[in-house]
């Protein structure tokens, strides 16, 4: 989908250290309780608070906060796991759809600011950096992922994959839930955060909700040092491209390994080409 209007800026004056980063520090906070503590009582209540002060600071970021909230929520109604049995699959789906596509219609049609966009072109080819960054990123999985998932023994938080009806589903849930890490985290939360907020702060926060949320679906361990740098950085390159098909293009080649290492971890004597 394309914008017909153009996508707000960032906030422009900074947000010193003030009471208005405090909306900003409990959305963080709730997304930490709901998926890395799993302490949903205790997440609903901080994130209730977060939009309760947004509404005494600014009405206007407490509506953005209202439509983030609505999707952690409808998020942590399902099981967040990698169980890729059809019906979990059906489920989950289902709710991560509704956390993408509410708050989209809200802003599109009862807001109508249309600050969520999912911006496929940008008008000009990709740069030659941004080509050879593509090939980085396999480069880095193909390094950074076998010893992280094998060594650690993470890849037992997913089921052994060793047919083609499971290798196929692994290989559609892997792919789906990279596309919706980016519509939600990056055009949704991301995009919505920095129009109050500069855009380091948007992109520390966006990068808490992002963790938190792989780390209940399994990236145990020392997984958070692995994906915390990466949503940040997800987060500065959707800023520098305004390009969602360039970060999911980043994020599905990540992941292409993802599946290519859970594959061999379950089956240690297929695609042996990994060192660990």
């Amino acid at each position: 989908m394309v914008a017909a209007t153009q996508q707000p800026d960032s906030a422009t004056e900074p947000a010193a250290l003030s009471w208005r980063l405090l909306p900003a520090v409990l959305l963080a906070a709730s997304g930490l309780s709901l998926f890395g503590l799993h302490w949903r009582p205790g997440g609903y209540l901080v994130l209730a608070a977060a939009v309760g002060t947004a509404a005494v600071i600014d009405r206007r970021l407490a509506k953005d906060l209202v439509l983030i909230a609505f999707g952690l929520v409808a998020v942590s109604l399902t099981q967040v796991n990698t169980d890729i049995s059809v019906g979990h699959m059906t489920e989950m789906g289902i709710a991560l759809t509704v956390a993408v596509a509410v708050p989209y219609l809200v802003s599109r049609y009862v807001y109508r600011d249309h600050a969520i966009r999912f911006r496929i072109r940008r008008g000009h080819p990709w740069s030659v950096p941004e080509r050879w960054y593509l090939v980085a990123v396999v480069v880095l999985g193909w390094l950074i992922l076998p010893p992280y998932m094998i060594n650690s023994g993470v890849y037992e938080n997913w089921p052994a994959a060793s047919d083609p009806g499971t290798i196929g589903r692994l290989f559609v849930g892997t792919n789906a839930l990279g596309i919706w890490d980016e519509l939600f985290f990056i055009c949704t939360c991301f995009a919505l955060l920095r129009r109050h907020y500069p855009d380091w702060q948007a992109n520390l926060v966006q990068a808490v909700l992002f963790t938190s949320f792989l780390w209940e679906l399994g990236f145990h361990a020392w997984g958070p040092f692995l994906i915390y740098p990466f949503a940040l950085v997800q987060g500065w390159i959707f800023r520098l491209t305004k390009s969602l098909t360039y970060i999911v293009c980043v994020h599905l080649l990540f992941d292409l390994v993802l599946f290519l290492v859970l594959v061999h971890a379950h089956n240690r004597e297929w695609l042996a080409v990994f060192l660990y």
